[in-house]
């Protein structure tokens, strides 16, 4: 009898450990960066930025796909995985990875800070310091682990809900969005490398791999359930995207100016206001805010994991969950002191994540290519390393064009 229940509880522990990977995967890859991103673009670009879209769900695919695999694989976290292929790889990437977090942090922050503002009226600092002492009071809970995952459900489907909702009010041009994502009538790389670093770049690359670790289910012959596990979130990922991106565009059609400039500028919620009046701010507020939570949550522990590169005492237990609150503490503090406009710093930490995304995945086609051993598999499928390296070639192309109009998103404040 002992033994079965604990196996059910084995069994619900892994169960629990799978959905929260995917959507620790999702909710970060739809944060309030990707929301203010969308909102800022749309505005600028209008149904052109379809293709964007397009453009990072498929890269999403071939991104998430190896590293998921690799990962569960190998049955270790990135930065060790990268050191037993290229020495010292691992730390390069880990010291990469923790300062892209951190700077996404800042701006998920930043984005709790306009979610407040947005649903109580209240300065956007303030509310920043309160989203970040909040995410540090449930990583203090005993069984953190159980609570992010339930959390990061709960926000994911109240998400979702809200955009449809008003994705069906503000009736987008639907026929010339489907258009524009095959045919754009501009392309703009920075814009791209934009949008993948903000749904697939820097610590999100790695999110939910390091989270369904902690299902046990690893090693080659869980490959199939695990490439099922990154596909879910891929696809909610994905349906979210356009559907955020479709709410937008109904308002930008429609004749609505938004403002995407000034301290205290919220595109997004500008657009959720003009379809469902003052209430609607107030709703998506509260949406906003819990995009903000949650990715606060999955960039500070995916971040935090990559600290056992250097120290195997950070690995897991009460050392990660106090190095994940420290993280959160630095990020917080950092905010407070920063004068750049929520909304920019939010477009930037976007950018900057796409920057850094073909470091790592170019060590990670390596793997798949030469040491195929430390998957625990004589071969890798080429199905999956070629579209991978094709990915990684374009994401080299694409940050090396956008390097300045990156940093220059840096200089939109009012």
């Amino acid at each position: 009898m002992d033994e079965r229940r604990s196996s059910e509880l084995g069994k619900r522990v892994s169960r629990g450990a799978v959905i929260g990977a995917v959507f620790l995967m999702a909710t970060s890859a739809i944060g309030p960066g990707f929301i203010t991103q969308t909102a800022t673009f749309t505005a600028g670009m209008g149904a052109a930025f379809a293709f964007a879209i397009l453009a990072s769900v498929l890269i999403d695919v071939a991104v998430q796909l190896n590293v998921w695999r690799m990962i569960t694989s190998s049955g270790r976290r990135a930065g060790d995985l990268a050191n037993r292929a290229i020495p010292f790889s691992g730390h390069f990437i880990a010291v990469l990875v923790v300062m892209g977090g951190l700077a996404f942090n800042i701006g998920n922050i930043a984005g709790g800070g306009l979610g407040l503002n947005a649903l109580l009226g209240i300065d956007p600092k303030v509310g920043g310091l309160l989203t970040g002492l909040l995410a540090i009071v449930l990583f203090l809970i005993k069984k953190a682990g159980r609570v992010m995952d339930v959390v990061l459900v709960v926000l994911g489907v109240g998400m979702i809900v809200m955009t449809v909702v008003v994705a069906v009010v503000s009736q987008p041009p639907v026929g010339e969005a489907l258009k524009q994502t095959i045919v754009p009538d501009q392309l703009n790389f920075a814009t791209i490398t934009t949008i993948v670093g903000g749904t697939v770049g820097g610590y999100i690359t790695y999110a939910g791999a390091h989270r369904y670790l902690d299902s046990g289910l690893v090693g080659p012959r869980h490959s199939r359930t695990v490439m099922r596990s990154a596909t879910n979130g891929i696809v909610v990922t994905a349906i979210m995207r356009y559907v955020l991106f479709l709410a937008v565009l109904g308002v930008v059609a429609s004749g609505v100016a938004l403002d995407v400039s000034g301290q205290a500028a919220n595109p997004a919620g500008q657009a959720f206001g003009a379809v469902l009046g003052q209430a609607g701010i107030r709703i998506f507020g509260a949406i906003f805010w819990a995009a903000a939570l949650s990715s606060v949550i999955g960039a500070a522990y995916t971040s935090a994991t990559f600290l056992s590169t250097f120290s195997r005492k950070v690995s897991g237990g009460w050392a990660l969950q106090l190095a994940t609150v420290g993280f959160i503490a630095v990020s917080l503090a950092v905010y407070l002191v920063i004068g750049t406009a929520p909304a920019a710093l939010l477009v930037f930490v976007g950018g900057f994540n796409g920057l850094i995304l073909p470091v790592g995945l170019t060590v990670f086609m390596y793997i798949g290519w030469f040491r195929p051993d430390l998957l625990g598999v004589d071969r890798y499928p080429r199905w999956l390393l070629i579209p991978g390296t094709l990915v990684t070639a374009l994401t080299w192309y694409m940050g090396s064009v956008s390097v300045g109009p990156i940093f220059d998103f840096l200089s939109t404040s009012g």
